[in-house]
């Protein structure tokens, strides 16, 4: 669902609110940039116009980017291009790990970097929300994909991408995971793709209806829920992933 925010002409290149400040050093508090990745079919702009500005007022150094053809390329290729503006952010901020919350395919590609380019040494946490971690079953995701969208076959549960990202370790040590997830999940089919299999230690799964039943958030709105904020916040303030036991205020977009 969209919420009736547009973005300005030209924004595929315009970062949101708050992001891509090349000049912002990360404070004691706040040590690891965080890198924003969106999902398919969507501009940073766009997805992250309303979590960039408040992590940015948290505290937080934040960096979005644009990737893979509006995120349609094969998701391999995509990690890639990942691995480099992490390297970007690295190199400006002087930081020695970021962070990533990511959302849909920007909340699961992240882990092909960690798992095969490098990204184990240089992420600290990941935090997906509604991340198509184990793919869809949705036959909308096939069909784009026999047409213009190689990343959307890529995301359909099954696929050989899928079964090569899942296989063990499918939490390799590194970074601490939190993947968000939604009752309400209309893209990502069913919604418990999102979860991830690993230690507690370094992974939490999140259903934002286990402590909000009332919420009403889809796949779209994820990013833009004062709930899945909360969530968000939770994960990259503290040591290891989101708290399983954090009570967030039950507000929604809904």
């Amino acid at each position: 669902m969209r919420l009736g925010l547009t973005a300005p002409a030209g924004a595929a290149d315009t970062p949101p609110p708050g992001a891509n400040d090349w000049s912002c050093k990360p404070d004691s508090a706040h040590p690891q940039p965080v890198v924003l990745v969106n999902g398919t079919f969507k501009t940073s702009y766009e997805n992250w116009l309303t979590l960039s500005p408040e992590l940015a007022n948290a505290g937080y150094c934040v960096f979005s980017f644009e990737y893979g053809d509006l995120e349609t390329a094969p998701i391999p290729d995509s990690a890639a291009e990942l691995r480099d503006f992490v390297n970007a952010v690295l190199g400006a901020t002087g930081a020695r790990k970021v962070d990533i919350v990511g959302h849909s395919q920007g909340g699961m590609m992240p882990r092909y970097y960690v798992k095969f380019l490098g990204g184990a040494t240089k992420v600290d946490d990941l935090v997906g929300i509604v991340p198509s971690n184990h793919g869809t079953t949705n036959p909308l995701a096939l069909a784009a994909g026999a047409t213009v969208c190689p990343s959307c076959v890529d995301q359909t549960a099954g696929s050989d991408f899928l079964r090569k990202l899942n296989s063990a370790p499918e939490t390799p040590a590194g970074p601490d995971y939190t993947a968000v997830a939604t009752r309400h999940d209309e893209v990502v089919l069913p919604y418990t793709s999102a979860f991830l299999d690993g230690p507690d230690a370094r992974v939490t799964n999140v259903l934002l209806q286990d402590r909000c039943p009332l919420d009403t958030t889809e796949h779209d709105q994820a990013p833009k829920s004062p709930l899945v904020e909360q969530w968000v916040l939770n994960a990259l303030k503290r040591d290891g992933p989101a708290d399983p036991a954090f009570a967030p205020r039950c507000v929604s977009t809904g």
